[in-house]
């Protein structure tokens, strides 16, 4: 039986580490030929230490697929700090082509002769943006194929733009940036017109576009493209990319999410808190309570955080708030951090009068909290990881998007299939400046807590029904585990000879 070994190299920030183990499991258990090498970066912002090896033990039950942990690179961890992610990325390939090498052709080269050994160097699989690597799958003479983390729209948006902009010299950040927020453009992919408001902020960035941009046009270069999402979640993108000869083959084999809690609290004060927030759950009527949790990177200034909680108030709801600070303001980018003094923050007495009907919480052990009977909602940022999740356990999303591609994505689930309903859909967070591009109010919050909260909705009724079907398309017959037997065949049509593989390791 003929054998592939893929290497797969994720991006090591958690909402892109997590998808790329799950679509290798997906993999490994979808076909007995295929064995898979994880090489995680130590970059960073990476996920830590723990989290990384909670990820690797769950993913190695398989037996097919192996972890390797990068050592960091050899320069002062100041310099490490202040160095752009892409060219920290750049120092990592000889590493990985030296690791590849050793570690993996060498095994690999066997596999005409033993039938225990992996298989033949099939290829790399690369994150969305990690694309430089590449480079490396070219030197060693296997083809590359991308992950790319987020939807359709996502990726036709991208495409797009970067054919404006190779094709007809347009400067897309400068035509964009300063465009009226009701400007609507025609986008391939998208069944409405997209607001100028909801386009992903990297792309009203000269240095950001120009950058992923040049992934996108890297993405061309490769033998195929695979997209966490689903035919029936995105039926217009997915089609576009189809239809468009100058596009790879696309493989929508979403959605790939997290169903174990266990790799979200792996060390043993975080699993304490997991502990108190779901016995509190534990206590709450079903389908009663409304989550809010806005991502890894998520945050607030003071005066929002005042009108959340005045809206939350208002609405009557139980709630359950992942409610984190910004950085500190001497940090460019880094994570939220836990509020030492939440009265100090919030509106006086707003802890006492929603003693019975609240609980406010730092980090939030998501998978968890959304699989639980008592969740009702979920006020969300909309990363794709999340609306995934919330899709899987049926729990409607209220959008309030605050960075990357979220708005885009928010758009999508309002507007192109009435599955999520609006707080602010143009709302902006500067994860650097810590500021946003407007105060949301309370009525506003208020408003829409009570609307997903509504337990006869239409929007409800569409997520439910969208839960069934994310769960069928993963299974055999499903359309997604059909997309992703068409990629291994794929992988198998393109597989490099044993003659090849083997002479560059002479």
């Amino acid at each position: 039986m003929k054998k592939a070994e893929l290497i797969v190299i994720p991006m090591p920030w958690m909402g892109h580490v997590i998808p790329a183990v799950g679509i290798a499991k997906r993999m490994v258990e979808h076909d007995q030929r295929i064995s898979i090498t994880i090489l995680v970066m130590n970059l960073p912002f990476s996920a830590d230490d723990d989290k990384i090896k909670s990820l690797q033990a769950d993913a190695s039950i398989n037996g097919r697929i192996t972890f390797l942990l990068l050592p960091r690179l050899e320069r002062p961890m100041e310099d490490i700090s202040r160095a752009p992610v892409h060219q920290l990325i750049t120092e990592y390939k000889p590493l990985v082509k030296r690791v590849v090498q050793e570690q993996v052709m060498s095994s690999t080269s066997s596999a005409s002769t033993c039938s225990d050994s992996p298989g033949h160097l099939a290829g790399f699989m690369v994150d969305m943006i990690c694309t430089t690597m590449i480079d490396v799958a070219n030197e060693l003479n296997v083809p590359s194929y991308v992950f790319f983390t987020s939807g359709a729209g996502t990726l036709s948006i991208t495409f797009h733009f970067q054919t404006l902009t190779d094709d007809h010299g347009m400067q897309v950040s400068d035509e964009f940036k300063d465009l009226d927020t009701d400007h609507e453009l025609d986008v391939p992919g998208f069944m409405n017109r997209v607001p100028a408001s909801v386009l992903p902020s990297i792309f009203l960035d000269k240095d950001g576009c120009a950058s992923f941009l040049n992934h996108a046009r890297r993405f061309r270069e490769t033998k195929g493209i695979m997209l966490n999402t689903f035919m029936e979640l995105e039926p217009h993108g997915i089609q576009s990319l189809l239809n468009d000869a100058g596009v790879p083959p696309i493989y929508p084999v979403g959605p790939i999410v997290n169903l174990n809690p266990q790799t979200e609290d792996p060390n043993d004060g975080v699993c304490g808190a997991r502990d108190s927030i779901m016995r509190w759950l534990d206590d709450q009527p079903p389908s009663s309570v409304m989550f809010l949790c806005f991502g890894s990177i998520g945050s607030f200034t003071e005066e929002q955080v005042r009108e959340v909680a005045k809206g939350l108030e208002l609405s009557g709801h139980r709630f359950l708030w992942s409610l984190r600070r910004p950085s500190p303001s001497d940090e460019k980018v880094g994570p939220p951090q836990d509020y030492d003094d939440l009265e100090g923050v919030l509106p006086g007495g707003f802890l006492d009068r929603t003693a019975k009907i609240g609980k406010i919480i730092g980090w939030a052990p998501q998978v968890a909290v959304l699989s639980h009977p008592a969740i009702g909602g979920f006020v969300s940022h909309c990363g794709w990881n999340s609306t995934l999740e919330s899709l899987w356990f049926g729990v409607p999303i209220a959008a309030w998007p605050m960075y990357a591609e979220q708005q885009l994505n928010a758009f999508h689930m309002i507007r192109e299939m009435g599955l999520a309903i609006e707080i602010r859909m143009d709302y902006r967070w500067d994860i650097r400046k810590k500021a946003s591009n407007a105060i949301v109010e309370a009525d506003a919050i208020e408003k829409g807590v009570r609307k997903i909260m509504d337990l006869e909705s239409d929007v409800r009724s569409k997520v439910k029904e969208m839960s069934e079907i994310c769960r069928k398309t993963m299974v055999k017959g499903g359309s997604s585990y059909d997309w992703l037997g068409r990629f291994i065949e794929n992988v198998f049509v393109n597989i490099p000879s044993y003659l090849e593989q083997h002479s560059l390791l002479q």
